[in-house]
């Protein structure tokens, strides 16, 4: 007879040597319903996402050479944060193999962004105490493999191209400074500057700050014919 773990297994293309591990992965805290007292997968949860931290900053390191640490940081967060586990737990069948109480049961929790993600953190721990990072790899390449390719290759906005191309040309980080805002309160206008120390500066307009902060960084980029150098 097949059971959820077993089907779990073949999704994710992994056998465990120890199913307590995994049992133990897809255990949410609510199970149990406070009768017994149940394993959840909260320490597995805290290991993962230690884990999922380390595979997803190794994997950026290597793909965007010219960036620098806040650059990386912020793309490392959109791939470890909770939506993002929680849509790797949607690609890899999760919510089906979990253990649940009745109550969590009838409120949706097998679709509950938060104990999607926790879960799929938990398992990316059970899969590293069983298999090493080698297994905790493979199921990151698995289901965060589309994630990462669209990060990779999607085109940069104006602020991530100056900033990487200030890095390469061992620059300072661009810094972006509010100049004003004008216009009524329902269509403001800001103007920003953005400069790289060594290179210049350019201003820009937008009704929004961030609008106007990508616009003055698109200004000194074409400016300096920045795609050309």
């Amino acid at each position: 007879m097949t059971t959820r773990l077993d089907r779990f297994q073949e999704r994710i293309g992994y056998r465990f040597a120890d199913l307590a591990l995994l049992e133990r992965a897809l255990t949410h805290a609510s199970y149990g319903d406070g009768r017994r007292r149940a394993t959840s997968n909260e320490r597995l949860e805290f290991l993962g996402d230690r884990v999922l931290g380390l595979l997803a900053a190794e994997r950026l390191f290597a793909a965007f050479e010219g960036l620098d640490e806040g650059g990386l940081a912020h793309r490392l967060n959109a791939l470890v944060n909770k939506e993002a586990c929680a849509r790797a737990a949607q690609r890899c069948g999760l919510g089906a193999a979990l253990q649940l109480s009745p109550a969590e049961e009838r409120l949706g929790g097998r679709e509950k962004t938060s104990i999607l993600g926790d879960a799929c953190e938990a398992v990316i721990g059970a899969l590293y105490l069983d298999g090493g990072v080698e297994a905790a790899g493979d199921f990151f390449e698995a289901f965060w493999g589309e994630d990462l390719a669209d990060m990779i290759h999607r085109p940069k906005d104006p602020k991530s191209r100056l900033q990487e191309w200030a890095a390469r040309l061992g620059r300072p980080a661009p810094v972006y400074e509010t100049l004003g805002r004008s216009g009524p309160d329902h269509r403001p206008v800001f103007t920003v500057e953005v400069a790289v120390d060594g290179i210049g500066s350019a201003q820009a307009q937008g009704r929004s700050k961030q609008e106007a902060q990508r616009a003055a960084a698109r200004a000194l980029l074409e400016r300096e014919n920045a795609d050309e150098r």
